[in-house]
């Protein structure tokens, strides 16, 4: 009951947003100023300090169960709904202390400058704490950061090393994906995240004890086969002494992620929502970037309750990937909607062989249903074969005459890849986009950042048409900044004070819609991202228009234990 409860009370938050849109809201949001907060772990006093550990014990003692987790805990909705916000004298303060650092994002320089005096920012706290005894590995060998975060240091391998990986020459890091298969449109990905590392490398490179280091990406093409993924792994740990890796793909994640941190190897930022990247206490070497797709499956059901209302109760099919990665969808929005039968009366996932080249059957399967909103709970290639399909099926007229609406996932986002090829079958499609902007879209090329993004890709040769080559800077972008403030803490660069860092971070990411906000805390935050944007797709202006309000529940999402045999949080 309390879990129902609380999906419906999440879905009336979200409705606020979509509603004040319908009264006037701007469908061009996203060019409004930004606004952050700053994060709860640069509170110094030491009262603070204790309210940040009695959030991550409440965040361990009443974390969501079942399909749902990662999304936002019941008191925090509650409280957001009735405007009765505990921490408003809090938020006070920090709002104050944003208004103290102040730069001109309209310019590269000052996102620049932004990113460092954050920076120095959190180096200063952690480095007291650090100073202090309170945080770093202690005298029992347990690594303690904000909010609860502990790391038994004793566990680790009796050969491991927190400098693995850092030669005098280079910081070497290694990354899995897939290059090849259905989902090897992601494997650019890498391509991107090695292009902003060479930028770094030749203009701003990483300093260890004094002398600078090359960022060096040691790229293994899986296929987004999970047992391929695992040899990687263990080739990257045993044979390239790599200081860090990052994976692509949930099931790929999910087959490696338990060794990674008995191994007690950094792995932050990984390429998927899934929600068990929110997991601080059995998985505190692990975070995700992406917004969960818990959070994704809720705003799913949220837009469905507000801009169907002559439709109610809806019939919804969704197109699931068959693996780890579609389970977490398909459980998620199964869950909400068993929650909220006035709104949704039959749910129907039809699940796809991920490696499959066709998916005619499955979508002739849908169009027989006859839905009303139509979900794409899938990735890669697929996204746009879905597209493609519910055209040449009837699907997409049929739902579109009947006022309904079609889906794709936020994994799906780029342009170039995902609608521009399905033509004018890609016009009006939804997406809960993730809060993310993709590159070529026109609204966003002329901001300072995506303009560096994209001329160091022309420089290299690289296509800026292609956004996913811009999604790499997404997720290198956070990656160095981490690296850069581990740098600067006590002992300098180490796998601790990475995860440390990692751990603490709270910046400005220009990649990031504004209201966006991108931070880390300890135990009690364990999600980078969870807000989104509801968008539609103009696929004459090959653009991506924002309706109504971008919705954030920073800080509120609650920590999930994976259950990998049943699926859910435990």
């Amino acid at each position: 009951m309390i879990k129902r409860r609380m999906w419906r009370l999440l879905a009336l938050l979200f409705a606020f947003s979509l509603v004040a849109a319908a009264c006037g809201g701007d469908d061009d949001a996203d060019d409004a100023g930004a606004s952050e907060t700053e994060t709860e772990t640069t509170a110094a006093a030491s009262e603070d300090e204790a309210m940040d550990e009695e959030m991550a014990e409440e965040e361990e003692d009443e974390g969501a169960t079942g399909a749902l987790g990662g999304a936002a805990a019941e008191e925090d909705i509650e409280a957001a709904v009735a405007g009765e916000d505990d921490d408003e004298e809090m938020a006070d303060e920090e709002m104050a202390e944003e208004e103290e650092m102040t730069f001109d994002r309209s310019t590269l320089q000052g996102i620049f400058d932004e990113a460092a005096a954050r920076r120095a920012k959190t180096v200063a706290e952690l480095t007291e704490k650090v100073e202090a005894g309170e945080y770093g590995v202690g005298d029992d060998g347990i690594l303690r950061g904000p909010a609860g975060f502990e790391i038994d240091m004793n566990e680790c391998p009796s050969d491991w090393s927190s400098t693995t990986g850092i030669t005098d020459s280079q910081v070497r890091i290694g990354h899995t994906t897939a290059q090849s298969g259905n989902l090897a449109a992601y494997g650019v990905i890498a391509d991107g995240w090695e292009n902003y590392f060479n930028w770094m490398n030749a203009n701003d490179p990483i300093m260890v004890g004094g002398s600078p280091r090359d960022l060096t990406l040691i790229v293994k093409d899986d296929g987004y086969v999970a047992a391929q993924t695992i040899e990687f792994v263990d080739e990257l740990i045993e044979a390239e002494n790599v200081f860090s890796i990052l994976t692509l793909g949930s099931p790929n994640t999910l087959a490696v992620y338990d060794k990674l941190n008995e191994e007690c190897i950094p792995q932050p930022f990984v390429m998927t929502g899934h929600p068990a990247w929110g997991d601080p206490v059995n998985h505190p070497w692990t975070t995700g970037l992406q917004m969960s797709y818990s959070t994704e499956s809720i705003l799913w059901g949220a837009w469905i309750r507000e801009n169907l209302s002559d439709l109610l109760p809806v019939k919804v099919a969704g197109l699931v990937m068959d693996n780890d990665f579609g389970l977490a969808y398909e459980l998620g929005f199964h869950e909400w909607a068993e929650a909220n039968t006035d709104v949704v009366s039959e749910y129907l996932p039809v699940r796809h062989d991920p490696a499959a080249p066709t998916l005619t059957n499955e979508m002739t399967t849908i169009a027989a249903f006859e839905p009303d909103v139509f979900i794409s709970m899938t990735a890669g290639n697929p996204c746009l074969l879905a597209v493609q399909e519910a055209g040449q099926s009837g699907l997409y007229d049929d739902i579109n005459a009947k006022g309904g609406a079609l889906f794709t996932p936020s994994v799906c986002k780029a342009i170039e890849a995902y609608m521009k090829p399905a033509g004018d079958y890609a016009n009006n499609w939804w997406i809960v986009g993730g809060g993310i902007k993709d590159s070529t879209d026109p609204k966003y090329v002329d901001e300072p950042f995506i303009a560096f993004v994209n001329d160091n890709l022309v420089e290299a040769g690289l296509d800026p048409a292609v956004s996913l080559y811009a999604t790499g800077y997404m997720f290198g972008y956070p990656y160095g900044e981490a690296l850069r403030i581990a740098a600067d803490l006590p002992g300098g660069l180490n796998r601790t004070n990475f995860i440390l860092a990692v751990r603490s971070i709270d910046m400005y990411h220009p990649q990031a819609l504004d209201g966006i906000n991108a931070q880390l805390n300890g135990s009690a935050d364990a999600y980078f991202i969870e807000g989104s944007d509801f968008s539609q797709f103009d696929a004459g202006a090959q653009t991506w228009n924002i309706i109504g309000d971008i919705v954030d529940v920073n800080g509120r999402s609650t920590n999930c234990a994976w259950d990998k045999d049943n699926g859910g949080c435990r």
